[in-house]
């Protein structure tokens, strides 16, 4: 009896042990992988925040840039036909030029008044006036069409103001064309 007492809890323990083995988990087993699935999960969740918050971003500064160009291209939007005024007021300031030298004032005052309405009217909207004579040479502001030699002047100056340039809301909207200063060479300076 004995012999058959330590034979019978050895097949008890035998079926048991293979069901472990052929698929049916413990709890044992089925807490880990509960565990890697709530990590795996939240590791996702996090992944997937993460790529809410980039795509926010993202729409937010699209967003800002699309503002941007709306505002710049309504600060903008006259540049052509400004650029088509200039040349009137070029004209005008000739007239004023020509008108100074000549004695009769009429003429002059109403050119003047008019050259003065333009300016006001073309400032209202941004433009303004670029600063030559007697500025250092700006290749951004100014279109130089040829060297004086000038003792007067250091070197790369701006001496003389062929036409003046604009700016609109601080872009350049036509250069200024000037003549600069150059060094006067020796044999100027010697027959003087």
């Amino acid at each position: 009896m004995s012999e058959k007492n330590q034979q019978e809890p050895r097949p008890a323990t035998a079926p048991s042990g293979q069901e472990a083995e052929d698929g049916a988990p413990t709890a044992e087993e089925l807490q880990p992988s509960l565990e890697e699935s709530l990590a795996e999960s939240q590791a996702e969740a996090r992944k997937n925040w993460d790529l809410y918050l980039r795509e926010r971003a993202d729409l937010e500064n699209y967003r800002k840039r699309a503002q941007r160009e709306r505002e710049e291209l309504a600060r903008f939007a006259n540049e052509n036909l400004l650029r088509e005024l200039l040349p009137v007021l070029d004209n005008l300031e000739r007239a004023v030029a020509h008108a100074e030298q000549e004695p009769e004032g009429g003429l002059l005052q109403g050119v003047q008044l008019t050259l003065d309405q333009m300016r006001k009217t073309l400032e209202r909207f941004g433009v303004l006036p670029v600063a030559a004579v007697g500025e250092t040479f700006n290749p951004d502001r100014h279109e130089a069409m040829g060297q004086l030699e000038s003792s007067d002047q250091p070197p790369n100056t701006v001496v003389k103001e062929m036409q003046k340039g604009y700016t609109l809301n601080d872009r350049l909207l036509r250069p200024a064309l000037v003549m600069i200063a150059k060094a006067p060479t020796a044999a100027a300076t010697d027959e003087q």
